[in-house]
């Protein structure tokens, strides 16, 4: 009996931080779309061929414009890569791709707080600073053509027929005509779907685990492995272990925030939080593709970057909130909230619903079925023609 207590306890947690931030999911993924569908792929294939400022810049802003499930961000960064592209610059787009992206500002600012939505726009770009020098200064062509002999052999990892998808709209005109179109609608159905399917798996199991977590886990464990007894230690902790508690999460995307929410709670420094998120590229299961793309060598060497930029860009983030007095003094993440009643959340959540539900209905009247029984599929063909990719 008292299991189910236990169990019926962290189910409602979980159900209470999905109704807090279902309006957001779908305000977010909606907004997504609606970029997605201006941007074609072609487009990003053919701006991403070196690693100069300008075209990490670029390839920022087209991670930005892009998916925020981290599947199909390694997919895509894969396809884009034997096509062509500079390796620099679609880890790049990987990394703008799932921390960038409005969605996840959105829900970040929703269950923890503004503070930590600027500091992940802060964070961001200090992370791809930090990576294009540590690529600049390590990454061995000798290493980049082993990558990407590996890449041509199309091993399949996830997500690989939605990352293999343009759905954007085809026509021309200004931005307001192809969004207005019957063509618009039917792109950004498509894509506010397809989307929600890659990442569920990983929202559902983010709000499960954080549900348990802040049912079962008492504040005392978190004190004391975040070493909340020792403020300077904590800050310095923080970020080092952020990124490790999320290696081993198996969540990622946007399934990563609610656990961040509770982790906060429990006591992570500000900067544990943000390097926490930032490494949901770095989960086991992305190391196994990663490894499957790539191959072993190329699989390590990002994992060892990644990791040294994320604890990096968390110390960074420690400090200019902290010297700007933005941290938060109270560590009131909305986690254990479950109740339900006639405010602004279930108003909101009631409009998009409707429209969510709408777009769905668009995405099954337009042959919507047959592209989810796809999403999965093979990878692209290689390129044909001379080894591409080259860093330089």
């Amino acid at each position: 009996m008292r299991l189910v207590h236990a169990i019926g306890h962290a189910l409602t947690v979980a159900g209470g931080m999905t109704w807090q931030i279902l309006w957001s999911l779908i305000l977010g993924f909606a907004l997504s779309a609606i970029v997605q569908a201006l941007v074609r792929k072609g487009t990003i294939e053919r701006l991403l061929g070196n690693d100069s400022p300008k075209v990490l810049g670029v390839a920022t802003g087209l991670g930005i414009a892009s998916s925020s499930c981290s599947y199909a961000a390694v997919a895509l960064a894969r396809s884009l890569f034997r096509k062509g592209a500079n390796f620099t610059a679609v880890m790049v787009f990987e990394i703008a791709s799932t921390n960038l992206v409005i969605e996840l500002g959105i829900i970040m600012a929703l269950l923890l707080g503004w503070q930590f939505t600027a500091a992940e726009f802060v964070g961001g770009p200090i992370m791809i600073v930090l990576i294009a020098v540590l690529f600049r200064l390590f990454l061995r062509q000798r290493l980049v053509e082993v990558a990407k002999y590996q890449a041509d052999r199309g091993l399949a990892g996830s997500m690989e027929g939605h990352a293999a998808m343009d759905m954007s709209v085809r026509a021309e005109g200004s931005l307001f005509t192809r969004l207005s179109s019957p063509e618009g609608f039917t792109s950004v159905s498509h894509l506010f779907v397809m989307e929600w399917a890659a990442v569920l798996r990983d929202i559902v199991g983010g709000l499960l685990i954080a549900g348990a977590l802040a049912a079962w886990v008492p504040d005392s464990f978190w004190q004391h492995l975040f070493l909340t007894g020792h403020p300077l230690l904590a800050k310095i902790w923080g970020p080092l272990l952020g990124p490790v508690i999320s290696i081993f999460s198996f969540v990622c995307s946007i399934g990563n925030v609610p656990l961040a929410a509770v982790l906060w709670n429990g006591g992570i420094s500000f900067g544990g939080v943000i390097s926490f998120i930032f490494a949901d590229l770095i989960i086991l299961p992305i190391l196994v593709i990663y490894r499957k793309y790539y191959g072993t060598k190329m699989m390590l060497f990002i994992l060892a970057t990644f990791y040294i930029t994320m604890v990096l860009a968390g110390y960074a983030v420690e400090l200019i909130f902290g010297a700007a007095e933005l941290i938060p003094e109270t560590r009131n993440a909305t986690v254990l909230n479950p109740t339900i009643s006639w405010n602004y959340t279930t108003y909101l959540n009631i409009v998009f619903i409707v429209v969510g539900l709408a777009l769905v209905w668009r995405f099954f009247r337009t042959g919507g079925a047959m592209m989810l029984r796809m999403m999965g599929g093979s990878p692209e063909p290689a390129a044909m023609g001379p080894m591409s990719g080259n860093q330089g």
